[in-house]
């Protein structure tokens, strides 16, 4: 039975394998009237509950007891270990698992982990810096910094290459620069304009508090979708608030927030030939790419990138006859072994980079042909599998086109109902550019066009 992977980030815990993700957990707990909720229901719920709900326990993993009583619940172990719990059963995991873990995890924190995995169905058989796993098949110059993003923190890792293998060199946190942060700092923002607008305060009441902290993710999902503001909307029942707010004016508001992580990934960057690469959960921050002050937009690490590379140098993961280690280093392997061969001359240079792949809801498919289809009846659930995205929007035919590549170059060719092509109607073939949004109507998710470098071209 082939391995997977668990990726221990607090905004989502992941489970992968070799075919790409396949469940995600937010890390959060909460305990009511239906007893202990972990994942993604207990989210739900947490400004339901702000007493009897917690977020910390992977941020935060001891033993320390809490020194209060909630339930059966005696420190941040026990709800972590009912998390791997729900994650394994979620994901019916049974065999051996690969954990990728945040970097600046401590030995006794990693002692705890191991502790309580061994008391899981699964059977844990390796640990991995997540920067490290998500980093080594994107290495393109002798010196790499990947910053991502948690639900309380941000992190920074410095990477070099030392004799063939991509070292982790140094680990930086910033606290407070997590999504929880961030979310807190957009609902006080989203808050203030309600009041001011329609005399509405959606933090007064639990119920609308809950609702707005849920919107958040569609709301910020908006920006790039040709439109110049944000219109939020929260239906009370009794009546609904609107509150609109120019996209140029809120990003502004975020600047200090995005300043601080700019400042560490600035400060680790001052070696020559140094590549930064970002997480995909960073780089969906809107503007957070825009705002850099780096002359060439970094890379992103796609989210299925890490546990295929887990898999693929398993080998130099797991565990040994001595126990386990938390491996800060990995062998380049393939094209970026060969890139980094002395002498060797990038016969790509000054010419623009083309897009290897398209993104679609943190899903990156492979190109070659990519075809989109649409349930017109909506019986079924939107789906992204092997070269087929499948949509599901009201109102249009069952096949809406393709997005090809041949060569260097990549271009969308559209059904009959036309398609959005950065905002703007196309019909029929067009070309696309690293970047390039494909939608089929204004309120549709994006189809964004990236490029990946994981050994796969």
């Amino acid at each position: 039975m082939n391995a997977k992977v668990i990726e221990l980030n607090d905004s989502a815990v992941s489970v992968s394998d070799e075919s790409g993700l396949l469940v995600q957990s937010p890390g959060f707990a909460v305990i009511g009237e239906r007893g202990l909720e972990v994942g993604r229901a207990a989210e739900q719920q947490v400004r339901l509950r702000p007493t009897s709900s917690f977020n910390k326990f992977w941020h935060q993993l001891s033993l320390e007891p809490l020194g209060y009583s909630v339930g059966n619940i005696r420190h941040f172990a026990d709800l972590a270990f009912a998390h791997l719990l729900h994650v394994a059963d979620e994901a019916q995991l049974d065999g051996d698992v690969i954990f990728a873990v945040p970097g600046n995890f401590t030995s006794q924190q990693l002692a705890i982990l191991l502790g309580l995995a061994r008391q899981c169905p699964f059977s844990p058989i390796g640990v991995v810096d997540a920067a490290l796993a998500s980093a080594v098949k994107l290495v393109e110059k002798p010196n790499l910094v990947f910053a991502d993003i948690q639900l309380h923190q941000a992190l920074v890792t410095r990477f070099s290459i030392v004799d063939g293998n991509l070292q982790r060199e140094s680990v930086i946190q910033i606290p407070e620069a997590g999504l929880q942060s961030f979310n807190n700092l957009v609902m006080q923002l989203a808050t203030g304009l309600f009041v001011q607008q329609c005399r509405f305060n959606p933090q007064h009441n639990a119920e609308s508090e809950q609702q707005l902290y849920n919107a958040l993710p569609e709301w910020l999902a908006q920006y790039g979708k040709n439109r110049s503001s944000l219109l939020m909307e929260i239906n009370t029942g009794n009546a609904v608030h609107q509150a609109k707010v120019p996209w140029e004016t809120l990003i502004q508001k975020f600047s200090d927030f995005y300043g601080r992580i700019y400042q560490q990934i600035d400060s680790v960057s001052k070696e020559p030939d140094t590549q930064l690469v970002i997480s995909s959960s960073l780089a969906k921050l809107p503007s957070f790419i825009n705002a850099m002050s780096t002359s060439t937009d970094p890379g992103i690490a796609v989210p299925e990138s890490l546990g295929k590379t887990c898999l693929e140098l398993e080998q130099y993961i797991n565990s040994d006859d001595d126990g386990f280690h938390f491996v800060t280093a990995l062998p380049l392997v393939g094209e970026v072994q060969a890139a980094q061969a002395p002498g060797r001359q990038d016969d790509a240079a000054g010419q623009a980079a083309v897009a290897t792949h398209v993104l679609y809801k943190s899903h990156a498919l492979p190109l070659g042909k990519v075809t989109i289809s649409n349930d017109r009846e909506q019986d079924l659930k939107e789906s992204i599998n092997g070269k087929n995205i499948q949509l599901s929007i009201a109102g249009l035919p069952a096949y809406l086109g393709q997005i090809e590549r041949e060569g260097n170059q990549v271009s969308v060719v559209c059904g009959e109902a036309g398609a959005l092509l950065n905002g703007e109607k196309i019909t029929g073939r067009q070309n696309l550019k690293l970047g390039d949004l494909v939608q089929f109507t204004d309120n549709s998710e994006a189809i964004s066009l990236i490029r990946v470098r994981d050994g796969i071209e």
